[in-house]
């Protein structure tokens, strides 16, 4: 299990486990709070491909899909 400090997400970097298209490496590009302070939007972006989509940041919390920075 990862841990996350929701205010450190953006320009962070991830590794996924196991990749697919030759995208391994990733960086959070965008996050968004609401007014309590909750992340309400969060984008992943493929280093490689430059490929960006919208996810559930707490899934990165995961530590059998993602690893916190880049190995």
């Amino acid at each position: 299990m990862n841990k996350i400090n929701p205010k450190k997400l953006l320009n962070s970097k991830w590794t996924a486990v196991a990749p697919q298209n030759k995208e391994k490496h990733f960086l959070i590009t965008k996050v968004k709070f609401d007014e309590e302070g909750e992340v309400i939007h969060c984008e992943l972006e493929a280093v490689m491909t430059k490929r960006s989509e919208s996810i559930d940041w707490n899934i990165l919390k995961n530590s059998d899909h993602w690893l916190l920075g880049w190995t």
